[in-house]
């Protein structure tokens, strides 16, 4: 994934290397040839530059690059590759393409082998992805508009270079359709450049045609008729402002050094590490993207398949003002702007420290030019804690094991906010994804007699932020052992035999009751905090010997708020897939995004020629059971601002597991060599005997140098 070495005249934009068209890598030559990619490896510079050559030469209008991305191979192909069953796949971009000034969208498959188009089809009453391009169009655009000019000076505000606007989608907006691609712009003022924008909201709201640049509506939000004064009182928080106040004396420096190097090996893309394979890809649209994760069994000692594909597909934030503009505040992170576009080049000891191996990440412009980010992906290792545990009370014998995650991260900047993606390994087999939210609040202009309450915060005099929610979904295309898999339900639950009865003599009777999930309307469901639920991912052909239970993976997803809105919210209708914790269908290549291939401007309208949500997906009530099966899980956390969340936030975690379930035979850490096998002599008096033995033998406690034998 890391970019090619290549010596041609490129320009840096926001960070990325933009890439002139080539054909070729300049020091390629039949002694040196070019690398075979991985079939799932993101697209290089010239197979971007190939496919943008093609379809412009079988195109005769002015032509437009929403995106140039890799399309994916079928699965059962590919699947086949990899057991030597079938050559490898034919390598593709999907471009989705634009009549340049209009929306004429068009969804085109270019065969990179063959430099055919396979197919061109157009797509009628969709909105694209707004890239990083198109949103600032509105900016330039309100610069200059008499309308947005006169509005600023209504509210004493004259200079326009001082006023910045961010480019966000607009959800809906009755007044135009689909034959204008919209995007919405929040008004924001800076007293100078590096000052923090959120601090001084403005009461307007601009309406642009991203394909034309023309400001089509200028709405202002009058509460009682009359204009809302811009706050100006500056609240930064940027070392160039609060330098002056840092306490450089309280904290110690922590390095994190490992001597002998790097416990994972990198092969290209591909990733092992402590028993486990897998591939790390990266699009524009999910940013990473983790395939074929396997693991060594030690028991068994042979490699068990455990997911075919994992990402983050979608995520919404919805807002809770009832208020305009705020009711057009919906964003759908992934399918409105794209992850990876909005991801950002990491810096070693400010975003990931330690030993790190970074992987860039190849995307396109709108021109259909290659862009280059550089250490888009972070993959490092981590201390973990105590992997396992005991000490026998009797003797103060101490077996204890340090575990240790490895970290696949990346972080993406969406307008005011921050998100860092954690995809994390650890050494009992398991996988979580953290994310943590930080950044700057969504801001609001509030005048002398406002109240923030109910449906916000004041944080400052004269600013509220308001409620919003942060919904996730991960996707699991899991393969536990097998290709087929089902989904059981697992509620703990009270006897119903009463007290006194044979069955419960002393009412203490509890079991999980387990639920086979069968349709897929059956396998759309929702947490249940008083059965504590959670759900397996199970093999039913593959019996745990020692259990005798199906073997499994079991999701443990208690951070899943209910979507805040009724259920024939808007919102509700283009963020269906948040309705439920989990869906699961059955596969379907290419069928990946729960809130449609094109979110923006969406309206949740079920039956849409181009445009299948998870809605469309659950109606055809497909079996899943003991089949190809694909998981949606949603997680995530509602947010009612603090004050202590001004003016930039502390990071708040939030996250979902998967562990193994009956799958391994037994602990399968126990290969890890523990850091010490010692005698406690110190904690309990009980062990005065075998202290004074201890002693006169030199042994150490828990932590000290006897025995140890560190990882």
């Amino acid at each position: 994934m890391a970019s090619p070495s290549i010596q041609t005249d490129t320009t840096t934009i926001a960070g990325y290397e933009i890439y002139p068209h080539i054909e070729a890598f300049p020091q390629e030559s039949a002694q040196a040839p070019r690398p075979v990619p991985h079939p799932l490896d993101q697209l290089d510079i010239i197979e971007i530059s190939t496919a943008c050559k093609i379809i412009k030469e079988a195109h005769a209008k002015k032509t437009k690059f929403n995106c140039i991305t890799l399309h994916d191979p079928p699965k059962a192909e590919y699947a086949a590759f990899k057991r030597g069953a079938a050559p490898r796949p034919v390598r593709k971009a999907f471009a989705i393409v634009l009549e340049e000034g209009t929306n004429n969208t068009s969804e085109v498959i270019v065969n990179l082998k063959t430099g055919e188009i396979e197919d061109w089809k157009d797509v009628t009453d969709v909105a694209a992805t707004l890239t990083l391009e198109d949103l600032d169009v509105v900016e330039v655009a309100s610069r200059k508009d008499p309308r947005v000019i006169a509005a600023c000076a209504e509210i004493g505000i004259t200079d326009m270079s001082k006023v910045y606007i961010d480019g966000w989608a607009i959800g809906v907006d009755k007044r135009w359709a689909f034959e204008r691609r919209l995007q919405q712009g929040l008004v924001y003022y800076r007293n100078s450049e590096l000052d923090n924008q959120y601090a001084h909201p403005l009461d307007i709201s601009i309406v642009a045609d991203t394909d034309t640049g023309e400001i089509l509506a200028v709405d202002i939000a009058y509460v009682n008729g009359e204009r809302t004064a811009a706050p100006l009182v500056s609240h930064n928080f940027l070392p160039d402002f609060i330098a002056n106040g840092y306490k450089t004396d309280v904290l110690k420096p922590i390095d994190i050094t490992q001597p002998q190097g790097v416990s994972f090996q990198v092969r290209g893309n591909e990733l092992a590490w402590a028993g486990y394979k897998m591939h790390i890809g990266f699009n524009y649209r999910e940013g990473i993207v983790i395939s074929d994760v396997t693991i060594n069994d030690p028991y068994e000692n042979r490699e068990r398949t455990l997911f075919n594909r994992i990402s983050v597909v979608e995520m919404v934030v919805p807002y809770g003002n009832p208020d305009a503009p705020h009711h057009k505040k919906h964003a759908f992170d992934v399918g409105e702007y794209g992850t990876g576009l909005m991801t950002n080049s990491l810096k070693l000891g400010c975003d990931c420290k330690g030993a790190i191996h970074y992987l860039d990440a190849i995307m396109s412009t709108n021109s259909g030019q290659a862009a280059v980010l550089k250490n888009a992906i972070c993959i490092h290792e981590e201390d973990n804690g105590i992997l396992y545990k005991h000490t026998d009370y009797r003797d103060g014998t101490v077996v204890a094991a340090r575990d240790r995650k490895l970290i696949i991260s990346q972080i993406i900047t969406a307008a005011n906010y921050e998100y860092a993606f954690y995809h994390t390994f650890s050494l009992d087999g398991t996988y979580n994804l953290e994310i943590k939210l930080t950044g700057q609040l969504n801001t609001y202009c509030m005048g002398p007699d406002d109240v923030a309450a109910p449906y916000g915060t004041q944080v400052a005099e004269s600013i509220t932020a308001h409620n919003h929610q942060h919904i996730f979904c991960l996707r699991v295309d899991p393969e536990i052992d097998g290709p087929n898999n089902s989904v059981v339900q697992n509620d703990a639950v009270i006897s119903s035999s009463p007290t006194g009865s044979a069955a419960n003599p002393f009412g203490n009777a509890f079991y999980c009751k387990k639920t086979t999930l069968r349709t897929a309307k059956e396998g759309a469901t929702s947490y249940c905090h008083e059965t504590g639920r959670n759900w397996d991912i199970i093999n039913p052909n593959v019996i745990n010997g020692v259990a005798k239970k199906p073997i499994g993976y079991k999701i443990i997803n208690n951070s899943c708020p209910a979507l805040l809105a009724q259920p024939d919210a808007v919102v509700a209708k283009r963020a269906h897939f948040a309705t439920k914790t989990l869906f699961v269908t059955p596969y379907r290549d290419h069928e990946k995004y729960p809130a449609g291939d094109y979110v923006c401007q969406s309206t949740g309208q079920m039956g849409h020629p181009f445009n299948q949500t998870m809605a469309d997906w659950v109606e055809r009530d497909e079996n899943i059971e003991n089949t190809d099966i694909v998981l949606y899980n949603q997680f995530g956390l509602t947010h009612f601002p603090r004050t202590e969340d001004f003016p930039v936030m502390p990071a708040e975690p939030v996250g979902i597991m998967i562990r193994a379930s009956n799958f391994f035979q037994k602990n399968p850490a126990l290969w890890v060599p523990p850091s010490t096998v010692a005698k406690d002599v110190t904690s309990r008096a009980a062990f005065a005997a075998a202290a004074k033995k201890n002693a006169s033998s030199g042994a150490g406690a828990c932590c000290g140098s006897k025995s140890q034998s560190h990882l």
